[in-house]
């Protein structure tokens, strides 16, 4: 168990020190009573850490209590948590428990209320599922030998971000099973037995994992379920902001509020604008913000490479020394986006969405973002290196024009890499490569994002549909768009239909997007095309994109009411003029009108 470990377990107890203690925002409990209790904490912490030592937990695994003292064990690199104790096999086929012997000295084994047995340990005031006898027994240890081939394949499968059939594994937001209820008291004499949080059963149906996985749609539309269900039913969250500094004035009001606040319904307003907002005005604001806070001109984000513009987190943000603050901001500006149905105008690249989702970075990850690093550590893999490659666990970077030496691992300048060592040395890298110097600035994006999109909604989604999830669909597709728009006071064969058609059918897709913004308030599709545009007015279900031919002077521009998709054209005389107006009122304006 690393200090990071302790820390944590510290943090899960500090709600049981002395009411007149002092506490830091991250719960670690400061003054004179963290010190004094300081030393018992870390006992318990220890006695906890080495029971069963007979059996060695499997690489990854560690066991952290709750602060109702129940025992749980929780596996580091993909954040997932179970009563199960991994060194004990689910199958206990061939094994008696009666000839295991009694219990050991101090426990105690009783039921819960609908018959389940756990087990007390009154030395150190803890419960849990798994009978304290298998974690030491030999002939559950010979069992595990003979099951080593099954073992590696499941740990396998975990390093590869795919969880084992588990019947007690849960995700976890705060590294602690989401179905623990916390408690500000101390642990009773005889705890109770690890409770179960009916919104996330710890129980999964034997169904094959092939079996569970659902198109991306039906995943979205579960998570819209979920998510509507975390949504006070009375109240909004009221922003008014102006266009010119849009950036600081969104950090300071979003900042300002709780969490639970920032899910009420969405209304936005641009100061000195008139005009109710029903969806449209908040769409628009979160495109023109997600352009201010992505922009490497603020130092938060940087371009993956110079020939693509996906992004990452800006190892050097601290240049600023509110940047956890603002990436706090970032965060709760995306789960805000995917809480209310809108998208970010922005992307990331895929290992970044890994990350959101709790999953270990591969050397496969690195191939669209750095490929020739890929190659030489492929390479490498693939190669018997001694006596071509010369280099230590250590590696250089460029720090605002300052060569620094970054180790991988302890004395890391001092250890050279050898064919026998290589397979460390390139997973080390690796985790380099995307952490290196972005860890704390990731975690508060992530706290952000969390506070409004939990941890475990997440769970069936991969990388790719979270990337969907956060930004919509980038391309647009001309057909779709055609045969699911809505005309008004006119036909296909009316010649503003046609020319408009004609004048986007021209466009580039830059073009196309800012129309699409213009009349809808986001330059994203939805998941499911443009059948799925949403409508803002209140009413259930769809709204498709409109165009509304109307009675007025050809000298206007055409008007756009994102709160209804639709795009008001007066009936030009020609293609050419049409276009002009179509093109200027895209490019050219700012603002638009309510209904």
């Amino acid at each position: 168990m690393n200090s990071n470990s302790n820390m944590n377990f510290n943090n899960l107890n500090s709600s049981n020190s002395e009411n007149n203690s002092s506490s830091t925002s991250n719960g670690v409990s400061s003054g004179s009573v963290h010190s004094r209790r300081r030393s018992t904490r870390h006992r318990n912490y220890l006695s906890r850490n080495h029971l069963h030592q007979a059996v060695e937990l499997p690489d990854g695994y560690e066991i952290r209590t709750t602060q109702q003292g129940q025992v749980y064990f929780y596996h580091v690199s993909t954040g997932v948590s179970t009563w199960h104790d991994p060194r004990v096999p689910r199958d206990l086929a061939g094994i008696n428990v009666g000839d295991l012997g009694p219990l050991p000295n101090g426990w105690e084994m009783r039921h819960t209320a609908n018959g389940r047995v756990y087990y007390v340990d009154h030395n150190n005031r803890t419960t849990q599922f798994t009978d304290p006898r298998l974690s030491s027994s030999l002939a559950v240890q010979n069992m595990l030998n003979t099951r080593r081939n099954s073992s590696i394949e499941d740990n396998t499968n975990i390093l590869n971000g795919r969880v084992p059939d588990s019947s007690q594994a849960v995700s976890s937001v705060n590294h602690t099973p989401s179905a623990i209820t916390p408690s500000n008291s101390a642990p009773p004499l005889h705890p109770l037995p690890p409770t179960i949080n009916p919104a996330v059963p710890l129980e999964i149906s034997d169904t094959p994992y092939s079996k569970q996985r659902r198109d991306l749609v039906q995943k979205l539309a579960a998570l819209r379920q979920e998510l509507h269900a975390l949504q006070p039913q009375s109240g909004h969250c009221r922003l008014e902001v102006s266009r010119e500094d849009i950036f600081e004035e969104s950090y300071r009001l979003i900042m300002k509020m709780r969490p639970k606040d920032l899910r009420k319904r969405l209304m936005v307003k641009f100061r000195s604008e008139e005009g109710l907002d029903y969806g449209g005005v908040a769409r628009e604001w979160l495109y023109l913000l997600s352009h201010e806070m992505l922009n490497p001109y603020y130092g938060l984000f940087q371009y993956t490479r110079d020939d693509i513009y996906t992004l990452q987190i800006n190892h050097d943000s601290s240049v600023n020394p509110e940047h956890l603050s603002y990436f706090h901001f970032v965060g709760r500006v995306i789960g805000l986006a995917v809480f209310h149905g809108h998208y970010i105008d922005g992307g990331f690249t895929l290992p970044f969405y890994k990350m959101l989702l709790n999953k270990p970075i591969t050397l496969d990850d690195i191939e669209a973002v750095d490929p020739e690093l890929q190659r030489s550590l492929k390479w490498m893999l693939e190669n018997n290196i001694t006596s071509v490659i010369d280099t230590s666990f250590s590696v250089e970077h460029d720090a605002f024009g300052q060569i620094q030496v970054h180790e991988l691992k302890p004395n890391g300048r001092e250890i050279p890499v050898t064919d026998e060592n290589k397979r460390e040395y390139v997973r080390l890298y690796v985790n380099y490569r995307f952490m290196r110097g972005i860890e704390q600035q990731f975690l508060a994006l992530q706290k952000g994002f969390n506070e409004l999109i939990p941890q475990h909604l997440l769970k069936s989604f991969d990388e790719k549909e979270l990337e969907l999830v956060i930004g919509g669909l980038g391309k647009i597709d001309l057909e779709d768009w055609k045969m699911n728009t809505r005309l008004k006071h006119c036909n296909p064969d009316t010649n503003i239909v046609k020319w408009f058609w004609k004048a986007v059918d021209s466009y580039s897709e830059e073009q196309r997007a800012r129309l699409l913004q213009f009349v809808t308030g986001s330059s994203r599709v939805p998941l499911q095309g443009f059948k799925a545009l949403q409508g803002s007015t209140g009413a259930a279900g769809p709204r498709l994109f409109t165009i509304h031919l109307i009675d007025a002077s050809t000298d206007n521009l055409p008007k756009a009411h994102t709160c209804f998709n639709r795009i008001d054209i007066p009936p030009y005389e020609s293609y050419e003029k049409l276009y002009e107006k179509l093109t200027q009122a895209i490019e050219e304006t700012c603002g638009f009108a309510v209904e």
